[in-house]
């Protein structure tokens, strides 16, 4: 199991020691090609190729998202702020997936090594830490909706979004300032050069972050289909509106819960029970579903907005539908 080389984010290889050993010997004789050794170390790996295209893709999708919000000055909301968070911090994950495979191999060192790791742990945790903060500002929308929109909301959410991107770059910064593997291999995690206990460390902050996400969701259904019940009872339309908006919600649910988990949880659980010493194609395998988060976040978080929808087809049409601006917002848009 030690043979298979341990995989970092790019999964290229760390140096001699992976090399074989007459490989070794050849690049210690003055009369071996220097050449040798380098092109055995550049030998791209297939992996590295399908992470820094999902990198690509999820660089493009979210600087759609971020360029509709900023190119529209009405959507400055508190939810558009964080899915602009969102969204950012998504940007700044593919492009660190990008910039990770061009130092792995163009532009290696250990200094641009961290860099690029730290940029990716950070963008990662900021994009799982804007998804509490929409899930936190759905709640207080539903159940403070009479002072939601006030300035005091304003606040809050300008101090979630510092608090949330101050949280990542200390987590992002650890293996720069000297919390990495570099230097004994030993305390090394699935993912080079994070250690074991860095892995650990964001593991269990994504299970509690998810624990926490599930408790509010619960409560949102719960309030939505009570609003949904309150509202059929005054329409007399109990049976059919009612059971339709709670099906809405609990569909919703399961898609923002059920993305968020398939593409985090194996890497989470793997970080946990694995270690260097294991197959680097389970890093990979369990690795690129958590990239996928990426891709699906501006789908389900932004254009399934009402108001994005219709910045973006000012945008790209100059007007919008008319079936799109007479659509009504359901309770179960949650």
């Amino acid at each position: 199991m030690n043979e298979d080389p341990q995989a970092n984010l790019s999964g290229a290889r760390r140096g001699y020691a992976d090399a074989p050993a007459e490989n070794v010997s050849a690049a210690a004789s003055p009369r071996a090609p220097l050449a040798e050794p380098d092109a055995e170390e550049l030998v791209v790996n297939p992996w590295d190729i399908v992470l820094c295209t999902s990198g690509t893709l999820i660089s493009c999708e979210n600087a759609v998202v971020v360029l509709v919000i900023l190119h529209n000055p009405s959507l400055r909301a508190p939810m558009f702020l964080l899915i602009a968070s969102l969204a950012v911090a998504d940007l700044l994950a593919g492009a660190g997936l990008v910039f990770h495979f061009v130092f792995a191999y163009l532009l290696r060192s250990e200094a641009t090594t961290l860099a690029s790791v730290g940029l990716v742990v950070t963008s990662f945790c900021a994009s799982v830490c804007s998804l509490l903060a929409i899930t936190v500002d759905r709640y207080l929308s539903l159940y403070y909706a009479l002072t939601y929109h006030s300035e005091r909301t304003v606040t809050l959410t300008y101090v979630m979004l510092a608090l949330l991107w101050a949280a990542s770059l200390c987590l992002g910064l650890l293996p720069v300032l000297g919390w990495n593997c570099l230097r004994d291999e030993a305390t090394c995690s699935v993912v080079r050069p994070l250690t074991k206990h860095h892995a650990a460390v964001l593991s269990v902050s994504f299970l509690c972050t998810f624990a926490l996400m599930l408790q509010l969701y619960v409560q949102i259904c719960k309030v939505v289909t009570r609003h949904a019940h309150q509202i059929a009872l005054q329409r007399h339309l109990l049976a059919p509106s009612h059971y339709v908006t709670t099906r809405r919600g609990v569909s919703t649910l399961a898609l923002v819960l059920g993305t968020f988990a398939a593409c985090w949880m194996p890497f989470t659980l793997y970080s946990l029970i694995a270690d260097s010493t294991y197959p680097s194609i389970y890093t990979y395998a369990t690795l690129l579903p958590a990239t996928y988060n990426s891709v699906i976040n501006p789908v389900i978080y932004a254009f399934r907005n009402q108001e994005i929808q219709k910045a973006l087809c000012l945008v790209c049409c100059g007007s919008i539908p008319a079936s799109l601006s007479q659509r009504a917002r359901s309770p179960s848009d949650v």
